[in-house]
C-alpha cells in the first residue's frame, strides 16, 4: 500500500489504525480532481488497452482499483489491513471488484490468473522482493504485465528501491521492461517532489 508524507510505506505500521486518515494524502485518496486525472491517465497508459483482470496488491483503500474499474477492468484487490479492505469495498461498491485481506507477497487468489498485476509502494518493504516478483509473474496470463510504482524517499535516511535495482530484479523474468520517471510530474503528488519516483511496466508473451 502507499504510505507516509514522503510517499513511502512504513514497515510494521498499524495500517488498521491509519486507515481512516489514509486518503488524506493527495496521491492516496485522489480527491483533488487534477491529481485524480493525472493518475487516471498514467494508469490507462500502463494497463492493457482492453478490459481485463487486474490484481491490485497492497491496494490500500482502493483508489487505484477504482480508477482501473472505471476504465473497464475487473479488479481484485489485496491488502494486509482488514480496515483498508473494508474501505476499498465501500469505495467500489456496485463495481466489478473483489477485495481480500492477505499478504501482497503471496496473495490469496488460488489458481486465478490476471492480465495485469499492479503494485504501488509495496515491493521495497518486502523481505525478498525478487521472490515476490517471481511469484507475481506466475500470476499473469500470457501477454500479461507487471505494473510497479516505486521510489526512494527521504534525504537523511533514504528508504525505497532504486529503479536500476528493480529492473535488475526483473531481468531474469525475461519481459520487455520500460521505466517511466514520475518525480517531475507534480500533478501526481499534489506538490513538487525531489526524490526518485518511477513506474516500471514489464510485459510478457
Amino acid at each position: 500500500m502507499s504510505g507516509n508524507r514522503d510517499g513511502a510505506t512504513t514497515p510494521g505500521a498499524d495500517w488498521d489504525a491509519l486507515a481512516a486518515s489514509f486518503d488524506d494524502e493527495p496521491d492516496h485518496g485522489l480527491r483533488d480532481a487534477d491529481v485524480r486525472r493525472a493518475w487516471a491517465a498514467r494508469l490507462a497508459s500502463w494497463l492493457p488497452g482492453r478490459p481485463g483482470d487486474v490484481l491490485d496488491l497492497g491496494c490500500g483503500t482502493g483508489s487505484l482499483s477504482l480508477l482501473a474499474a472505471e476504465q473497464g477492468h475487473r479488479v481484485t484487490g489485496v491488502d494486509l489491513s482488514p480496515a483498508m479492505v473494508e474501505l476499498a469495498r465501500t469505495k467500489l461498491a456496485g463495481r466489478d471488484a473483489v477485495f481480500l485481506a492477505g499478504d501482497a507477497a503471496a496473495p490469496p487468489v488460488g489458481e486465478q490468473r490476471f492480465d495485469a498485476v499492479l503494485v504501488r509502494h509495496v515491493l521495497w518493504t518486502l523481505p525478498d522482493p525478487g521472490r515476490a516478483l517471481r511469484h507475481w509473474r506466475q500470476l499473469l496470463r500470457p501477454a500479461g504485465r507487471l505494473v510497479l510504482v516505486e521510489g526512494v524517499w527521504g534525504s537523511v535516511a533514504p528508504v525505497g528501491i532504486p529503479a536500476d535495482r528493480l529492473t535488475a530484479l526483473l531481468d531474469p523474468l525475461a519481459g520487455r521492461t520500460r521505466v517511466e520517471r514520475l518525480s517531475d510530474d507534480p500533478s501526481l503528488w499534489g506538490r513538487e517532489v525531489t526524490d526518485e519516483r518511477y513506474a516500471v511496466v514489464s510485459t510478457y508473451g
